[in-house]
């Protein structure tokens, strides 16, 4: 797999290519079973899962599909009442507030309590062509605890992070449950068919340089020595993490994320040859004319100056109205390149 290859920093004769959410709101397929299936519902049916998650390589022919599903998914077996609200996204009617909310958190048992998740990797995987990769993937733990105190997610982290300093005991606690949730659901998803696992971190970026070390360096690296022997590649992708890039190449994942603010080359002196990077194409420029897309993920892919280890994606997730075209030529460009 030319995905697999660029990972582990082999050498390919062009990037692979796929881009976060790309199974999802802005292909209209996908929104002709959404008018008729409710989200979670979506998430927990696996033929629905794998129709869904094959759309964007049917249109595209991406070297990755990533699983159709959402971070938040294992709230509901933990013991959080999730919902997802139309115009409000997804909602927790049962916040943490307390120790004693944390303290009731349940690890789930992830054949029986997301089975789902399994069956729909498993079809996918008989479903994708030999030399596309299965990627499968969790919510990093402080973006789940900013989604589990706040009970719903608005442009900031601050009631986050005045609550963690304000409950350290409670704070580190339901770090150590979501770590301990995510090692397993980690593994799990590998066995049952995922060629690759990226851990999203869309808030972690938030966090100072000072209190991603005391806090979460430690725990990414567990989840790095959990997964080390399911011998498949491990991204980590946190949002607006420039200022965290030194500390990176020490939690022990194959690829590191690029967000569109993070130049590639520059990024790559910091994190050292032997870790592959992923992006960084601004969602916002797939708005733009096809020809100016190409051209821009040209100069994209020059910036990485034809060293191994580099896969070309977003450096964010597709805005759900982005137009066909730009998508198109923003694929089209990179699979006819060569290094």
């Amino acid at each position: 797999m030319i995905f697999v290859d660029a990972c582990y920093c082999r050498k390919t004769e062009r990037p692979p290519v796929w881009f976060m959410r790309q199974a999802g709101r802005y292909l209209p397929e996908f929104r002709e079973i959404r008018k008729k299936t409710e989200f979670l519902e979506l998430c927990r049916t696996p033929e629905l899962v794998t129709e869904v998650t094959m759309q964007p390589i049917r249109r595209f022919d991406c070297d990755a599909a990533i699983i159709f599903s959402d971070i938040l998914v294992p709230f509901t077996p933990m013991g959080l009442d999730l919902a997802y609200e139309k115009g409000e996204g997804p909602v927790i009617r049962n916040p943490i507030r307390t120790l004693a909310d944390v303290e009731a958190l349940r690890i789930p048992n992830f054949q029986t309590d997301l089975g789902y998740v399994g069956d729909a990797l498993r079809q996918t995987r008989n479903a994708l062509s030999p030399e596309k990769a299965l990627i499968g993937f969790v919510g990093a733990p402080f973006t789940l605890a900013c989604y589990a105190v706040s009970g719903r997610m608005g442009k900031s982290t601050e009631e986050m992070r005045q609550w963690m300093f304000a409950n350290p005991e409670a704070f580190q606690l339901l770090m150590d449950k979501f770590t301990e949730m995510l090692a397993g659901y980690l593994v799990y998803q590998a066995e049952s068919g995922a060629d690759a696992l990226q851990i999203f971190d869309t808030w972690g970026g938030s966090l100072s340089a000072y209190d991603f070390q005391a806090y979460f360096l430690e725990r990414f690296q567990t989840l790095m020595r959990v997964t080390a022997d399911l011998n498949v590649p491990r991204i980590l992708f946190i949002k607006s993490a420039a200022h965290l890039r030194y500390f990176l190449p020490s939690i022990g994942a194959e690829v590191i994320g690029l967000d569109w603010t993070m130049p590639i080359g520059h990024s790559r002196r910091m994190l050292g040859p032997k870790t592959a990077v992923q992006g960084n194409l601004d969602p916002a420029s797939l708005f733009a004319d096809p020809e100016w897309i190409a051209e821009r993920t040209r100069a994209m892919i020059e910036a990485n100056s034809g060293q191994p280890g580099y896969i070309a994606n977003l450096g964010h997730g597709i805005h759900k109205d982005t137009p066909i075209p730009g998508v198109a030529a923003f694929v089209e460009t990179v699979k006819t390149y060569q290094f």
